[in-house]
């Protein structure tokens, strides 16, 4: 019998369509206008062509704060994931402590970016803040205001803080889908807790733990708020972010064409690294089974 397929349930999608188009596609057609004209006020544009990416890309400026946000990537992906699989692997699977685990885990999420900010530029003051008047106390001469160390110790610290819950609610979402046969099977086999953890918990881990890596990567090389709340890219440029940069290009300068252009150059890195590496992470869960049924 033939089946009747009714289509009218994608007009309910049109207004998603509609939201996005507003929110998204023509934003960027703004910004890619905006990055092949030159401007000097009165919207009275003139073409530029390809000129602004070839100064972005020429810019020692741009080079920089890439590097900057490379850098902040890597150490924070290098703290976050492997704190987030500890603390979820020590957090309890049954009982009453699971809610209020997940609750606690859960209150850093909730905080607004700005007020994070703010929450850490107080803390870190030596006159009124716990952490700065504790370390002064003790002697540790620490100022995040003017010490390139300090400050990026203080946004790293900050940023750990704020965002490994999700990494670890990811996690702990993984390890309760473990079914008990698995874990079963591994005492009566004698298996330790790092072959527990090697052979059946890191496996089941994989696809949150590439979710958890894509997201903390997009979201700690596009960080803006906190850093710029509490250091304001200081001291100097030394926290300076590319997207503290593009703002202070597009609203400080007013370099509308070179920020349009260093915007779209600065989506294209994110999303060329984001696939590149799931596509890599793709590749290795393909071929575990194929390897799996050789031996």
């Amino acid at each position: 019998m033939d089946k009747t397929y009714n289509n009218k349930a994608w007009l309910l999608v049109l207004p998603v369509f509609f939201l996005v188009a507003i929110s998204a596609i023509i934003p960027i057609m703004t910004v890619v206008n905006y990055s092949v004209q030159d401007t000097f006020g009165n919207n009275q544009f003139f073409w530029a062509g390809t000129e602004w990416f070839q100064d972005v890309l020429r810019s020692e400026r741009f080079w920089d704060a890439l590097g900057r946000n490379l850098f902040f990537s890597f150490i924070i992906l290098s703290i976050e994931i492997p704190l987030g699989i500890a603390i979820a692997l020590s957090m309890p699977k049954k009982g009453i402590w699971v809610p209020v685990c997940l609750v606690l885990m859960a209150l850093p999420l909730l905080i607004p970016w700005n007020v994070v900010g703010t929450i850490w530029q107080i803390f870190g003051r030596a006159d009124i803040g716990l952490l700065g008047h504790t370390l002064s106390s003790l002697g540790i001469n620490y100022n995040y205001t003017n010490n390139i160390f300090d400050a990026w110790l203080t946004i790293i610290i900050m940023d750990v803080w704020h965002w490994t819950s999700l990494v670890v609610l990811l996690c702990y979402a993984g390890l309760v889908s473990i079914p008990e046969a698995y874990y079963q099977a591994a005492r009566i086999d004698g298996a330790s807790r790092w072959s527990v953890f090697r052979y059946i918990q890191l496996p089941k881990m994989r696809g949150v733990l590439i979710i958890a890596f894509l997201l903390r990567f997009m979201d700690s090389f596009m960080i803006y708020t906190e850093p710029f709340v509490l250091t304001g890219g200081g001291p100097g440029n030394s926290t300076t972010f590319m997207s503290i940069d593009l703002v202070k290009q597009a609203i400080g300068q007013f370099d509308l064409g070179p920020a349009a252009a260093m915007s779209l150059i600065y989506q294209l890195i994110v999303l060329l690294i984001c696939y590149v590496f799931f596509t890599v992470m793709s590749n290795v869960d393909s071929d575990k089974p194929e390897q799996g049924a050789e031996h």
